[in-house]
């Protein structure tokens, strides 16, 4: 279960508990309206669905091609919908001193989870320096920040930007072998 092929299988399902502790639970949408602009009309269920859908897609393509390009796709969706999202939470909790719906699993869930992920990834070889994971992180805070302020057409123009990266990324690692 130390192989990041089984541990990134946790990622939808530890996504489908945050969720149910954010709208099942406790109420994300009216905190997040307490504090930030209306930007996103699509119900909750829809962005599940969506967003479990997309990880399970790249999930998919790195158990079929298991190589960098398809594991930094998947790292770069667990970094913007997963790390950067607990960071989110926590932070605003206490920036707003107000309880963050979400931040109870982002933090028992999502970190420990993601680390084992993250620390599997340079174990075997996926992830070849912190500057990679530095990149990804970026990648991420830019990608769930955009999400934040625009709303959620910033993951169709994520998804159509991905291909790219996994072409290029690979393309790279193969120059370097040669």
């Amino acid at each position: 279960m130390h192989q990041f092929k089984n541990l990134i299988v946790l990622g939808p399902l530890i996504y489908a508990i945050h969720h149910f502790e954010e709208h099942i639970i406790f109420n994300f949408r009216d905190w997040r309206l307490t504090y930030f602009s209306d930007n996103n009309p699509i119900p909750t269920e829809a962005v599940l669905i969506i967003l479990i859908s997309q990880l399970l897609i790249f999930i998919f393509v790195h158990l079929i091609k298991n190589n960098r390009g398809s594991a930094h796709l998947v790292l770069f969706f667990l970094m913007t919908t997963q790390v950067v999202n607990a960071f989110f939470h926590v932070f605003f909790s206490f920036y707003f001193n107000d309880f963050s719906p979400g931040a109870i699993t982002a933090v028992i869930l999502y970190l420990p989870v993601n680390y084992l992920i993250i620390r599997a990834a340079f174990q075997e070889g996926y992830l070849k320096s912190y500057t990679e994971l530095f990149i990804l992180f970026l990648a991420g805070i830019t990608c769930f920040t955009f999400f934040e302020l625009i709303g959620a057409k910033v993951l169709g123009y994520a998804l159509i930007l991905t291909p790219f990266y996994y072409f290029f990324i690979n393309k790279y690692e193969k120059q370097k072998v040669t």
